[in-house]
C-alpha cells in the first residue's frame, strides 16, 4: 500500500514502503470464531458421550441372541440394570452439558472480552501526555541511579528496550512515534535530507516546509480533526511545521534555548485549561543527547551528572501533575528516540582517502552517510566498498529488507553504514565522542518506555516492543481509529489495563488441552459402565441355563 496526500500522486513514488491498517482490536474476530468452533467441538462431544452412555452396557447380555426374548428373571434384570445404567448416564450427560455451557460462557466472554478490546473504556474523553528525552539509552536506567523515575516505573509500566527504526536518527524517529510509520514510508529518512527532483534541502535548522512532512498523518493532526478535541507541543519535532495545513491549537516555536520548565509549564496549562479540551500533547527535551555527544556513554562522571539532572525533571513533571490534580487522571508516557554509543578517534573512515571528492557528494555524513555520485555509479560504489572493513556498503536497492529503507526517493543511490562506534570522516573536525545512527538491531541504539496512568497497567514490565507500535496504542488510549501504519498494536497491548494480556496461541491451547481432558475422562467413564462387573457375570449365565435348558422345567 502506498502513501499519497491529497495533491495526487506524486508523492506516493517516496513512499512505497509496505504498510497494514493496524486495528486496535486485531485479532478480536479469529479469537471470536475460534470460541465459537471450540465451544461446537465441546457441545458435540457432549451428545455423542451422552448417547453413549445411555445404550444398554454390552456385559448384561453375553447370550446376545437370546435377550430379545429373555423372559423371567434375566430378562428382569436387564431390564433393572439398564434403566440403572439409563438414570447414570443422564445424570453425567447433565452434569456434563452443565460443564460445557460454561466453558461456552467462558469462550465467548473471551471473545467479547478481546472484540471489545478495540473502545476505549473509559467514561472520561482520556487525556495523554507524551514525553521524550532525545538519546536516553536503555541501560542508563539500569547503570545509574534516577530514583524519580524508578518511582514513575513501579507505579506503571516499564519496556526495557524499545526497538527504533533504521536510521536511528533524531527526526526520523521522533516522526516514527508519532505515524507508526517506517523512514520509507512517511518520508523523513534522516536528519539532512535531499529531494533531487525539487532540489530541496532539509536539515535541523532548515524543516519548516511542509514538502517534506506531508507524507504521513501524525497523531497530533487525527486528534485535532476530532470534535471537541485539540493537540498540544512543546519542541517536538514537526509540531511547528503545517503538515496538511494544521499544527497543533498550542505549540512552541523551536528554540533550544527555553528551559525545560518553561516547556513544562506551558503543557501542564494547556491540558489543564483549553477550550476545546487538549487530549493529546507532547514534551521534547534535548538531553541527554546533547551531552551523549559531547563526551560519550561511557563518561560516567559526566554523564551521571546529566542523568540525575534529567531524573529531577521527571521528579518536577510527577510533582506538578500532583499539585495540580491531574497524577491520577492523566496518561504519562516518557520515552526517547535513540540510544548512543562510544566513539574514538581511533575508529575513524577516511572517505577522501577512498575517493576523490568530485566524483560524488555527501548529503548526509555518519554513521550512516548518503551518497549522490556526480560520475557512474559503479565506479563509486566500487571504490566505497573497498574503502574500509569496517563499513557496510549498499546500493540503494540492495539494502537489507529488516531496515525497511530502501522505497523512498529521498533515500540516496549509496548508503554507507559504519559499524558500531566507527565514525566515517571528510576530515577530523566532524569527530564526536558519542554518536548514535547505526543499526537499530544494536542494544547502544535501543530506547526506553515508560508509563504512568489510568490507561496503564501496574508494576508491569515488558522486554521489548518497536517504535512504531507506540502509534496504534497510543490512538487506543485516545480512542482513535489510527491512520495506515506499520506498527502491531498487539505487541504494546499488554501494557494497558483495558486488554486481555493471553496471546491466541496460548488461548487456544488451554481451550483445546481442557477439552482433550474433558473428552479423557468422558471415555473413561464410557468404559467403566460398559465393562462386566465379575461379581455378576456366572450368575447372569447361570439365570440364562436356568431359563432355557432345565429338564424339568416343562
Amino acid at each position: 500500500m502506498r502513501v499519497s496526500d491529497s495533491r495526487g500522486s506524486s508523492r506516493s513514488a517516496r513512499c512505497r514502503g509496505q504498510l497494514r491498517i493496524q486495528s486496535a482490536a486485531a485479532g478480536s474476530s479469529d479469537l471470536g470464531g475460534v470460541a465459537l468452533s471450540l465451544a461446537w467441538w465441546a457441545s458435540a462431544t457432549a451428545q455423542a458421550s451422552q448417547e453413549a452412555l445411555g445404550r444398554a452396557p454390552l456385559g448384561l447380555c453375553p447370550l446376545a441372541h437370546k435377550c430379545p426374548g429373555a423372559r423371567g428373571s434375566a430378562s428382569a434384570e436387564f431390564r433393572a440394570r439398564r434403566t440403572e445404567v439409563a438414570a447414570v448416564a443422564g445424570a453425567l450427560a447433565a452434569v456434563f452439558n452443565l460443564f460445557v455451557m460454561k466453558l461456552l460462557v467462558i469462550l465467548l466472554f473471551l471473545g467479547l472480552l478481546t472484540g471489545c478490546s478495540g473502545n476505549s473504556s473509559y467514561s472520561l474523553t482520556p487525556q495523554l501526555l507524551l514525553v521524550s528525552f532525545d538519546g536516553f539509552r536503555a541501560d542508563y536506567l539500569k547503570n545509574y541511579d534516577l530514583p524519580h523515575l524508578q518511582n514513575f516505573i513501579k507505579e506503571g509500566v516499564l519496556v526495557e528496550h524499545v526497538t527504533n527504526v533504521f536510521i536511528t536518527k533524531t527526526f526520523p524517529n521522533h516522526y516514527s512515534i508519532v505515524t507508526g510509520l517506517y523512514e520509507e514510508s512517511h518520508g523523513i529518512v534522516a536528519n539532512t535530507m535531499y529531494d533531487d527532483v525539487t532540489k530541496k534541502h532539509f536539515s535541523d535548522s532548515n524543516d519548516k516546509d511542509s514538502f517534506w512532512w506531508d507524507g504521513a498523518v501524525p497523531i497530533w493532526v487525527t486528534n485535532q480533526l476530532q470534535e471537541n478535541r485539540s493537540s498540544a507541543a512543546a519542541m517536538w519535532p514537526g509540531t511547528d511545521v503545517l503538515i496538511h495545513n494544521i499544527t497543533p491549537s498550542y505549540f512552541m516555536n523551536y528554540s533550544s534555548s527555553v528551559p525545560f520548565e518553561e516547556r513544562l509549564n506551558n503543557v501542564t496549562t494547556w491540558l489543564s485549561s483549553s477550550n476545546p479540551p487538549v487530549t493529546f500533547a507532547m514534551l521534547y527535551w534535548e538531553e541527554p543527547d546533547a551531552s551523549g555527544h559531547k563526551y560519550g556513554p561511557e563518561d560516567r562522571v559526566n554523564m551521571s551528572r546529566v542523568l540525575k539532572e534529567i531524573d529531577d525533571l521527571v521528579g518536577d513533571l510527577v510533582q506538578k501533575l500532583k499539585v495540580l490534580g491531574m497524577w491520577d487522571n492523566l496518561n504519562v508516557i516518557i520515552t526517547s528516540d535513540h540510544g548512543m554509543t562510544q566513539c574514538s578517534e581511533n575508529r575513524l573512515i577516511h572517505l577522501d582517502s577512498c575517493i576523490d571528492r568530485s566524483n560524488y557528494s555527501v548529503i548526509d555524513l555518519t554513521p550512516v552517510a548518503a551518497i549522490l555520485p556526480k560520475t557512474n555509479i559503479t565506479e563509486v560504489y566500487e571504490k566505497l566498498k573497498n574503502c574500509s572493513p569496517h563499513m557496510n556498503v549498499y546500493l540503494k536497492e540492495d539494502i537489507p529488507d529488516r531496515f525497511y529503507y530502501r522505497h523512498n526517493d529521498r533515500i540516496q543511490p549509496i548508503i554507507l553504514v559504519a559499524d558500531e562506534g566507527w565514525t566515517i570522516v571528510l576530515n577530523k573536525s566532524s569527530l564526536k565522542l558519542g554518536d548514535h545512527g547505526y543499526d537499530n538491531s544494536l542494544p547502544s541504539m535501543h530506547p526506553f518506555l515508560a508509563a504512568h496512568g489510568p490507561a496503564f497497567r501496574r508494576g508491569y514490565r515488558q522486554s521489548t516492543i518497536n517504535t512504531v507500535d507506540i502509534y496504534p496504542m497510543m490512538c487506543h488510549i485516545l480512542g482513535l481509529k489510527p491512520q495506515a501504519n506499520n506498527g502491531t498494536f498487539s505487541h504494546a497491548k499488554c501494557l494497558l489495563v483495558d486488554q486481555w494480556c493471553l496471546n491466541l496461541p496460548e488461548v487456544i491451547g488451554i481451550v483445546i488441552s481442557a477439552l482433550l481432558l474433558l473428552t479423557m475422562l468422558t471415555g473413561l467413564l464410557i468404559f467403566t459402565q460398559n465393562r462386566v462387573p465379575a461379581s455378576r457375570s456366572f450368575s447372569r449365565l447361570q439365570l440364562q441355563e436356568d431359563d432355557d435348558d432345565d429338564p424339568l422345567i416343562g
